[in-house]
């Protein structure tokens, strides 16, 4: 194995880096993917330190803004393309009740792995150890309102728009596919589900790394020869509704294409794992749709945006 570090996009970029691999002739089959452990990371090492170039005493507002933080890079985001706060708890309920929903009805039952956990109590002294399963995410809050969202403070600016309930929330997760050729899969009598077509990055000023996308899904339709106009389904990753809100605005995105069963602010955004828990987000249920192009794209902390575009097959794949 291999560690890939593309922060918010590194999932999606081992899937590229498989299709890279076979192409070459490198190698067959790459299990590719990622894992996080949000829950799990100190907010500072004890040694942390700054680029040299980068230090306070050189800072001017170019450097400073390599080091602003992800929360801060929201707000300017939604100051810049007007994005309100009422907009943003919106698109926050919508998560949620998409992701509740699609749960309700089974959606990611094919998608999701029990996780044996011990269990661990006491009686007195006596110790109790039982065996339970961890098969369900903890972040979606199908009793949300408008009017519950809107009592939040700002988490990160004074007057801000951004809180904790239109942001993703901490999250520990992992997610994998299985990447080989159409060849390989025949050979060993696999059914082939879908078909990665391209991933493209693109780099922004690092204040508003939300936009990221913005400039990287152009990119990969360019390289895929499709349009907004050929998608059939849109997996975004909700870091903050409100760059994905702005991206949608800018690019014209269609809401009812996008995140039909919720989005990272109710499922969660496991950093390393998110780019290939959505690529099985979108196969699945564009497979259960008749099959057709999807796109997935995100923002990257940092000043990037990725996109990857796939052709998935119906349900049941190509064989």
């Amino acid at each position: 194995g291999a560690t890939v570090n593309r922060f918010c996009s590194s999932g999606l970029q081992t899937i590229a880096m498989a299709a890279q691999a076979i192409l070459s002739g490198m190698t067959d089959v790459v299990l590719a993917g990622g894992v996080e452990m949000m829950s799990q990371v100190p907010m500072s090492g004890y040694h942390t330190r700054l680029h040299p170039g980068l230090t306070p005493d050189t800072w001017s507002p170019e450097t400073y803004s390599a080091y602003i933080g992800m929360g801060y890079t929201a707000e300017r985001v939604a100051e810049r393309f007007g994005i309100s706060r009422e907009d943003q708890d919106k698109w926050a309920l919508r998560s949620h009740q998409l992701a509740a929903k699609a749960w309700e009805e089974g959606k990611f039952d094919g998608q999701i792995v029990k996780i044996p956990v011990e269990k661990v109590t006491y009686k007195g002294t006596k110790k109790r150890v039982e065996t339970v399963y961890f098969e369900r995410d903890e972040t979606i809050r199908p009793d949300t309102s408008l009017e519950k969202l809107a009592q939040l403070r700002p988490a990160f600016k004074e007057g801000g728009t951004v809180t904790a309930g239109n942001a993703s929330p901490y999250s520990d997760g992992s997610a994998a596919v299985v990447v080989m050729s159409r060849e390989k899969a025949e050979a060993l009598g696999l059914p082939v589900l879908a078909k990665f077509l391209t991933f493209q990055v693109a780099g922004v000023e690092p204040d508003v790394m939300g936009i990221g996308p913005m400039y990287a899904i152009p990119k990969a339709f360019e390289k895929a020869g499709v349009t907004m106009q050929d998608l059939d389904l849109i997996e975004f990753n909700e870091a903050f509704a409100a760059q994905v809100l702005a991206v949608m605005q800018e690019l014209k995105m269609p809401e009812e294409k996008t995140n039909v069963n919720g989005g990272a602010i109710a499922l969660g955004h496991p950093l390393g794992a998110t780019g290939a828990k959505l690529t099985t987000q979108l196969v699945h249920e564009l497979g259960r749709r008749g099959g057709g192009l999807g796109l997935i794209t995100m923002c990257i902390g940092g000043g990037m945006g990725a996109a990857g575009i796939f052709e998935v097959y119906p349900e049941g794949g190509k064989k």
